[in-house]
């Protein structure tokens, strides 16, 4: 059982696999870090507010310690149903310019990775070139 294992996991897919999970979380933190500290702040100055991700309306009663607070993350942890569109809108922009990235690293990889055509034509022609060698020089022996 361990010798299986060992095969399934010095497989290059899984370590792959492992690897793109791995650098994955830590780009999904750069692009949180850049949607949460440089992009939202901009467009919550743009919509009339600093931080863009405290805009949120109160669904529920707030406790009397809460009251009057504009604070998302402390109303939330109280328990007080709130609708957080801003926290949401900041979730969608993080997809976004994550996918975007992603996007634009898949197709530059693509250009820079040869077409499975012209992989499969290049050995095929250096073959044929060889033979054509070999025909050639035998044709010489032989006369």
């Amino acid at each position: 059982m361990f010798k299986e294992f060992k095969a399934f996991i010095a497989r290059g897919n899984v370590l792959d696999l492992a690897v793109a999970v791995i650098i994955g979380a830590a780009f999904g933190k750069i692009v949180t870090s850049l949607t949460d500290d440089v992009i939202m702040p901009v467009i919550g100055k743009i919509f009339g507010g600093l931080d863009f991700s405290s805009y949120f309306v109160v669904l529920g009663k707030v406790p009397e310690a809460l009251a009057g607070s504009s604070d998302y993350a402390a109303l939330k942890k109280a328990g007080v149903p709130v609708f957080g569109y801003g926290a949401f809108i900041t979730a969608a922009v993080n997809f976004v310019i994550l996918a975007f990235i992603i996007f634009m690293l898949i197709r530059a990889v693509s250009k820079l990775m040869p077409k499975p055509d012209e992989a499969a034509a290049a050995p095929e022609a250096a073959e044929v070139a060889l033979l054509r060698e070999i025909r050639d020089e035998l044709k010489k022996k032989s006369v």
